[in-house]
Parts: structure tokens; sequence; C-alpha cells
């Protein structure tokens, strides 16, 4: 893995038909070690970088069970109320930019 110091890296997104963002599939640092594939849908994501957590779009490197191949960090933005998940440099934001997410 990169020097990156990632709590989270996500493999892959399950959008609906309207492009919305409904679940990611997802690893998760467990002390010194990664956690099975997990599954979060939006408000747990959100919940996580609320609290500070960061989470990377990546893939595991296969046969490498620790390793990673990280990429972008996925970011929350605010605005007024809303909240939205960013992926890579953006200006203004009305809606999830997550144009960069793996699609399942």
């Amino acid at each position: 893995m990169a020097n990156k110091k990632a709590d989270g890296v996500v493999e892959a997104a399950h959008l609906n038909k309207d492009g919305d963002l409904l679940w990611v599939r997802a690893y998760e640092r467990r002390g010194p070690t990664w956690s099975d594939v997990v599954l979060l849908d939006r408000a747990n994501l959100i919940s996580r970088l609320e609290k500070g957590k960061r989470f990377f779009i990546g893939k595991r490197i296969e046969f490498q069970a620790s390793e990673f191949e990280i990429g972008e960090p996925i970011r929350l933005q605010k605005k007024k109320e809303e909240r939205f998940l960013v992926v890579g440099k953006s200006g203004k934001v009305e809606a999830d930019s997550i144009a960069q997410f793996p699609r399942l």
C-alpha cells in the first residue's frame, strides 16, 4: 500500500437507476490488518467520514491480504444541510461526485 493512512478502502459502488449511490463494498482497517468485505450504505459511509475516518478508492492486490492499490480519497462536502460524497477535485457540488467510484 502507498504511504496513505487509510481507515477504509472502497472497492466498488452500487447505484440505483437514477445514478444515486446506494451502497459500497469496502474494507476497513482493524488495527494492523483489514476486515473482510463490508457493505456500507450511503448513510453509514457518510457517518464514518464525519467521524474523521479516511476512505480511499482502491482495490485489494490479489494474493496479498493486507495490500491495496490506493487511489483518490473520498471526501465529504457540505452545502447547507446537505452532504455530498466527492472523489477527486471538484468545484461546485450539487450532488454526489461519484464518477470515479468503481461500479458494481
